[in-house]
């Protein structure tokens, strides 16, 4: 039987099961999002989810307080089965749980219980893991911890980002929702409680969390840097004798090639020139960077920088 549904969510994440839903046999009575975006610095916003309901004529709400006594009363008038959430942005007070038939139910980009929190897919990527997923679990109060109805499991791509990665759990997303929906409408869900001594957190991410450590491992310098893109972005200072301290992004690295390296560094965040390749070296060896950005300039490689930024003695990366 075909359920009611409200829709809840904000960006690109919800996109793919969103209009997968809205293309569904069941019926959207209402898309919640997040309020637009005003002031400077937010003239090019574009709330795709608002988009897209608006143009299939389904009442779009923007409450800047979802869980407020109007509407409240506004969702229950809408009588849904189920709500569906995907990255909605505010917190879910037991008064708005308990208003669908069914529940509520969050999609989330990890395999929980691992990664509970705001930033799942950057930890997913930051904490080396090779395996990640969506799941969809019922809301409870308490953060993420709710019955799982359904998992999807994906490797992680060794270059993959952070961005990537959640544009293609987007769309992993797809075949579960509808797969979860479908049993919800027929009565044959199965809810398994989550383990809890499997639960790790995944908070939000402040811009300090992309300073990198150069006294940490290759291959964990190169997992944060590509957990932090396309935000905060992966971030170092550039001391280089008689010039000002430089801040500078770093993009791509890869572990240096065999061949004629340098000599071990006297300490981590050093960096050396190798026939025009830029090598900084780490806890464990050395790594090429591969594509870098100073601030106030464009993006380049490693040869373009080296080319603007010669290297001498004792010419580092650091705080």
């Amino acid at each position: 039987m075909p359920l009611k549904l409200v829709l809840m969510g904000t960006g690109e994440f919800a996109v793919p099961p969103f209009k997968a839903l809205l293309d569904s046999e069941h019926t959207v009575v209402g898309v919640l999002t997040q309020p637009d975006k005003t002031g400077r610095g937010h003239h090019q916003h574009v709330n795709l989810v608002k988009e897209m309901a608006a143009g299939r004529g389904v009442p779009v709400f923007q409450p800047e307080r979802v869980n407020r006594p109007e509407m409240l009363e506004t969702l229950r008038s809408l009588q849904a089965d189920a709500f569906i959430v995907a990255a909605y942005g505010q917190i879910l007070k037991p008064e708005l749980l308990a208003i669908p038939k069914l529940g509520a139910f969050n999609l989330h980009g990890s395999l929980l219980p691992r990664h509970r929190g705001a930033a799942p897919v950057q930890y997913s990527i930051w904490k080396g893991d090779s395996v990640t997923g969506v799941t969809i679990f019922q809301i409870e109060p308490a953060l993420d911890s709710g019955p799982v109805v359904g998992m999807m499991e994906t490797q992680i791509g060794e270059q993959e980002t952070s961005g990537e990665l959640m544009l293609r759990l987007a769309e992993l997303s797809v075949p579960l929702t509808l797969q979860v929906v479908a049993q919800l409408a027929n009565g044959t869900a199965v809810f398994e409680p989550q383990i809890v001594s499997l639960v790790t957190l995944a908070p939000k991410l402040p811009r300090e969390a992309g300073v990198i450590d150069w006294m940490t491992t290759r291959r964990e310098i190169d997992c944060h840097i590509r957990a932090m893109q396309p935000w905060p972005k992966a971030s170092t200072v550039l001391h280089r004798t008689g010039h000002p301290p430089l801040r500078c992004l770093i993009q791509q690295v890869s572990v240096a090639p065999d061949g004629l390296l340098p000599a071990a560094a006297t300490e981590p965040g050093c960096l050396a020139d190798c026939e025009g390749r830029p090598l900084v070296w780490t806890s464990d060896g050395w790594l090429e960077i591969l594509s870098i950005q100073p601030e106030g300039r464009k993006s380049s490689d490693g040869r373009s920088f080296l080319n603007g930024y010669p290297l001498k003695n004792n010419n580092r990366f650091g705080d």
